[in-house]
C-alpha cells in the first residue's frame, strides 16, 4: 500500500527536469537540461507561463508531483513546463534560443520563485495511475503521441506480465477509458516504433517531433487498412505478421511531400476511409499504389463513387418528399425559399444532361 505524498516546498536548485518525461520526444530523452530547455521554448509556449508565473508568483495549488532521485535531488515527474520556466526565471543564461524574448520577460516580472511548493511521493510509480486520468482522460490532456508513449510505459512498468488484452483492461481501469480504445493505441505505438526504428523511412523533414501519431491510430479503426500493413487484433500479438513493406508505404503516402509540399493522402477522415475502400478491391490498389492514380481516381474502380451517387439522389428525393408533405402547414415561408428551389432544379437539369452527355459517349 502506497503512503501519502508529502507537502513541502524544496528549493529550486534541488529540482530537475524528468528528461525521460512522456511529453517530450524520444529525440529529447536523456538530454541535458540546457538542451531541454531549449526544445520547450520553441515548443511549449514557456514564455507565456514565465510572464504568468513573473507577474503572479506560483500558485500553490499547482504543486509539482516529485520523487527523491539517486543523486539526492528531487526529479519532477508533473510539472516540467512550470520547472522550466522557473529556471529560466532565475537562470535565464541557461537557453540558448529565444534569448531576446526572455530578456524582455525578465524587465517585466515582480517574483521570481526559488521555493516551490512540491509533493513528494516516495516512488515514481505511485504518480502514474493520478498522471493516467489527468492526461489521457482527464483535463490536461497530452498529444495523442504523448498519451501512446505514456500507456506503453505503463504497460511495461506496471503490467508487463499481462498479455496484451489483459493489461489493455488494467489500464483501461486506472485511466477511466476503454480497454479497445487503450488497446489500439498500444499497438498502434508498436507500429510507429517500428516506423521510428527505420529512421522513418528516410522522409524528409519526418521525426518523432513531425509525426502525427493519430494517422496511425485512425488507421487502426479500418479494416483493409489494418489487412494491407498485417495488422490483426484477433491476435494476441496483433503485429506479429505485420507487412513492413506495406507499412513503408501506408507511411510514405500519408507523410512524404512531392514538389508541391503535398502528400498523397490526407489522414482526415475522408481520405482514410478512401484508402479504406481502395485496399479492399484489388483493381483499385494496384492502380494507386502501382500506377500512380490518384485518390479519386482509384477509387472510381471500386464502384464506390456508384453508390455515394445514388445514395445522394435517393436522399435529395426522400427529402423534397418531406418538404412536399409539409408545404401545405407552413405560415412563413424563409426568405430564400425561391432562390433555394431554384438551384434545385438547376441542379437536376445539370445532372441529367450530364447523364446524357455520358451515356452518348459510352454509345460511339
Amino acid at each position: 500500500m502506497s503512503t501519502q505524498p508529502e507537502y513541502r516546498k524544496i528549493k529550486l536548485s534541488e529540482l530537475k527536469l524528468d528528461s525521460e518525461n512522456p511529453r517530450l520526444p524520444k529525440s529529447m530523452h536523456g538530454k541535458s537540461d540546457n538542451e531541454i530547455l531549449s526544445y520547450m521554448l520553441l515548443d511549449a509556449s514557456l514564455i507565456e507561463l514565465m510572464l504568468a508565473i513573473g507577474e503572479n508568483d506560483f500558485f500553490p495549488g499547482e504543486q509539482l508531483l516529485v520523487v527523491k532521485d539517486t543523486d539526492s535531488k528531487y526529479k519532477v515527474i508533473e510539472g516540467n513546463r512550470r520547472l522550466s520556466a522557473l529556471m529560466l526565471l532565475s537562470h535565464p543564461a541557461m537557453a540558448d534560443v529565444q534569448v531576446t524574448k526572455i530578456q524582455k520577460v525578465l524587465e517585466e516580472v515582480k517574483f521570481k520563485p526559488t521555493e516551490i511548493p512540491c509533493l513528494v511521493f516516495e516512488k515514481e510509480s505511485e504518480i502514474h495511475n493520478y498522471l493516467g486520468y489527468r492526461h489521457i482522460t482527464g483535463i490536461k490532456e497530452w498529444r495523442l503521441l504523448e498519451k501512446a508513449r505514456y500507456l506503453s510505459e505503463l504497460q511495461n512498468n506496471n503490467f508487463s506480465t499481462l498479455n496484451l488484452d489483459e493489461a489493455s483492461r488494467e489500464i483501461a481501469k486506472v485511466i477511466g477509458s476503454r480497454k479497445d480504445y487503450v488497446k489500439r493505441i498500444l499497438v498502434g505505438f508498436n507500429i510507429y516504433k517500428t516506423i521510428e526504428d527505420e529512421a522513418f523511412y528516410r522522409i524528409r523533414d519526418l521525426d518523432d517531433t513531425t509525426f502525427y501519431f493519430n494517422y496511425i491510430a485512425d488507421s487502426l479503426n479500418r479494416n483493409n487498412i489494418c489487412e494491407f500493413i498485417g495488422v490483426d487484433f484477433a491476435k494476441e500479438n496483433p503485429i506479429e505478421n505485420i507487412k513492413k513493406i506495406s507499412l513503408n508505404k501506408w507511411t510514405h503516402w500519408l507523410f512524404e511531400k512531392n514538389e508541391q509540399n503535398k502528400t498523397r493522402l490526407i489522414g482526415d477522415s475522408y481520405d482514410l476511409n478512401s484508402l479504406n475502400t481502395i485496399l479492399g478491391n484489388p483493381e483499385a490498389t494496384e492502380a494507386f499504389d502501382q500506377k500512380g492514380y490518384t485518390l479519386e481516381k482509384a477509387k472510381e474502380l471500386t464502384g464506390e463513387l456508384d453508390n455515394q451517387f445514388q445514395a445522394y439522389i435517393k436522399k435529395a428525393v426522400e427529402s423534397l418528399e418531406f418538404a412536399d408533405r409539409l408545404v401545405t402547414r407552413v405560415k412563413i415561408f424563409y426568405s430564400e425559399v425561391e432562390d433555394d428551389l431554384k438551384n434545385v432544379r438547376a441542379l437536376a437539369t445539370k445532372i441529367g444532361r450530364t447523364k446524357q452527355d455520358i451515356e452518348t459517349e459510352d454509345e460511339l
